[in-house]
């Protein structure tokens, strides 16, 4: 592995594309909408907003208004996006050393997805404590 690159956004965008394909078909569709961005850090202002100071802490982020506090009368001002941090997630990969960078990435993006379906840290750790 000596001299290869780290995996490129694009390659982390391919990744996530592949999870996202996985998902039972009606999860897909009330995703309908949902935009999956990758960069390599979060910005400043997430951040700051989220109170983290390291930005290699935080792989993934769901910005929106999840679907269970929506009101129909309410007209959405940008869209949701789901956020994965390339660079926090090979390191956490790295670190790690026990899980395939395929199977990180999705994790992060079902993780960020199920904010997005209303679910709480709590409710998905019930279902994948991926802290253990």
């Amino acid at each position: 592995m000596a001299g290869r690159l780290p995996p490129s956004l694009a390659e982390i965008e391919r990744l996530a594309a592949a999870a996202f394909a996985t998902l039972p078909r009606e999860v897909r569709d009330v995703c309908a909408g949902l935009a999956i961005r990758v960069e390599d850090f979060a910005d400043e202002e997430m951040l700051a907003d989220l109170g983290i100071e390291d930005p290699f802490e935080l792989t993934g982020l769901y910005d929106g208004i999840a679907l269970t506090e929506r009101s129909v009368m309410a007209q959405p001002s940008r869209p949701d996006v789901v956020w994965l941090f390339r660079r926090a997630i090979l390191d956490e990969w790295v670190e790690r050393g026990d899980v395939a960078l395929d199977r990180l990435v999705a994790h992060v993006l079902v993780h960020e997805i199920a904010h997005h379906l209303g679910w709480s840290d709590d409710d998905i750790r019930r279902i994948d404590d991926w802290t253990q």
